[in-house]
C-alpha cells in the first residue's frame, strides 16, 4: 500500500514538474538545451581532436560541433527527402481517395435510407429526415478539413522566423558550451556532493535504460505491425501497399487510435461498394494485427519496463489531457522515470544490506 502511494506521488510530482518546465521554462531555455545536447553529442569528436591533434579547446569545439551539426542536418534532409517523395506518391492517389470517400458516404446514406424505409410509418419520416440531414454536410466537412489543413500549414509557416532565431541561438550556444565544457564539469563537481552526484548518475543511468527499453519495445511492435500490414495489403492487391502499411503503422503507434481507426472504416466502405472479398480481407488483417499486438505488447513492454497496466492507463490519460496526442507518447516515459525515482532508495538499501 505504501509503495503504491509512493509511486503515485512520484508520478504526480514528475508530471507537475514537466508541465511547469514545458509551460514556463521551455520557451526561454529551449535554444540553450539544444545547444547543450549538440555540445554533448560533439564531445567525443572534440576530445579526440584535442588529444590527438593537440588543438586548442576552442578550435576543436568549433570543428566538432560543426561536423556534428552537419551530420545531423544531412540525416534530417535525407529523411525529409524520403518523406517528400512518399508524399508525392500519395498526392497522386488523393483524388481517388476523395472519390472513394464520397462514394462510400453515398452508399452508406442509401443503405441507411433503405433501413429507414422499412421502419414503422410513425417514425419513418423522422428517421429519413435525420439521415438526410446527417449526410447533407458531407461536402461541408471536406471543405472544413481542407481549410483546417491550410490553416495548420499557415500556422507552421508563421513560426518559421522564431524557430530560425531559436536554432541560431542554439548553435551559437553549442559552440560556447562545448568550448567551456571541461570547466563546466569541474564547476559542477565542486558544488555537488559526491554522494549526491553518484546517486544522480545511477538514477539517470536507470532511467536511460528504461526509456531505451520502452522505445525498443515500441519500435519492435511497429516493425511487426508494418510487416503484417505490408504482407496483407500486398495480398489484397492494394495500390501503394507499402506506403499504406507505413501510414497505418504510424497511426497504430498512438495507443488510443490503433489500426482499427483506418482498417475498419476502409472495410466498411469496401462492403458498401460491394467489394466483399476486400472488406473481409481488411477485417481479417485487422484481427491478425490486433491479436498479434495484444500477445506481444505485454511481453515486450513488460520485459523492458515492468510498468503496471493501471499506471500505464493513468499516464496515457494524464498525458493526453496535458499535452494532447504527443503526451500519450511522452507520458509513459515520464511514468517510468517517476517509478525509477520512487524505487531508487529501496534499490540502494537492498544493495547495501
Amino acid at each position: 500500500m505504501y509503495s503504491g502511494t509512493k509511486n503515485a506521488i512520484s508520478m504526480i510530482g514528475v508530471f507537475a514538474l514537466v508541465w511547469l518546465c514545458l509551460r514556463w521554462l521551455y520557451p526561454l531555455f529551449s535554444p540553450f538545451a539544444l545547444g547543450a545536447v549538440l555540445a554533448l553529442a560533439a564531445e567525443p569528436l572534440t576530445a579526440l581532436l584535442c588529444r590527438r591533434l593537440r588543438l586548442p579547446r576552442g578550435a576543436a569545439a568549433g570543428i566538432g560541433v560543426s561536423l556534428t551539426f552537419a551530420l545531423g542536418a544531412a540525416l534530417l534532409l535525407a529523411l525529409g527527402a524520403f518523406l517528400l517523395r512518399e508524399l508525392g506518391l500519395l498526392a497522386g492517389v488523393l483524388p481517388d481517395l476523395e472519390a472513394a470517400a464520397g462514394t462510400g458516404l453515398s452508399l452508406l446514406e442509401a443503405w441507411l435510407l433503405g433501413l429507414a424505409a422499412r421502419a414503422p410509418r410513425s417514425i419513418r419520416p423522422i428517421l429519413e429526415e435525420n439521415v438526410t440531414g446527417l449526410f447533407s454536410g458531407g461536402t461541408f466537412l471536406l471543405n472544413q478539413a481542407v481549410r483546417y489543413l491550410l490553416g495548420l500549414a499557415g500556422g507552421l509557416l508563421s513560426h518559421v522566423p522564431g524557430s530560425a532565431l531559436s536554432l541560431g541561438t542554439g548553435i551559437i550556444s553549442a559552440f560556447l558550451i562545448s568550448a567551456k565544457l571541461p570547466r563546466i564539469r569541474r564547476w559542477l563537481a565542486r558544488r555537488i556532493p559526491r554522494e549526491a552526484l553518484a546517486s544522480l548518475l545511477a538514477a539517470g543511468k536507470r532511467m536511460k535504460g528504461a526509456v531505451a527499453g520502452w522505445l525498443t519495445a515500441q519500435v519492435k511492435l511497429m516493425g511487426v505491425t508494418y510487416a503484417i500490414l505490408s504482407l496483407g495489403l500486398l495480398i489484397l492487391r492494394i495500390p501503394y501497399a507499402l506506403l499504406w502499411a507505413l501510414g497505418v503503422s504510424l497511426v497504430d503507434a498512438f495507443p488510443v487510435l490503433g489500426t482499427g481507426t483506418v482498417l475498419l472504416p476502409w472495410a466498411a466502405v469496401c462492403f458498401l461498394q460491394g467489394d466483399i472479398p476486400r472488406a473481409v480481407g481488411l477485417l481479417g488483417l485487422y484481427t491478425v494485427v490486433s491479436l498479434t499486438r495484444s500477445i506481444l505488447e505485454p511481453k515486450l513492454v513488460g520485459s523492458h519496463l515492468g510498468l503496471d497496466p493501471l499506471a500505464t492507463l493513468v499516464a496515457l490519460y494524464a498525458g493526453y489531457r496535458l499535452w494532447g496526442i504527443g503526451g500519450m507518447i511522452l507520458a509513459p516515459l515520464l511514468a517510468v522515470m517517476a517509478l525509477q525515482l520512487a524505487n531508487r532508495p529501496k534499490a540502494q538499501n537492498n544493495g547495501t544490506g
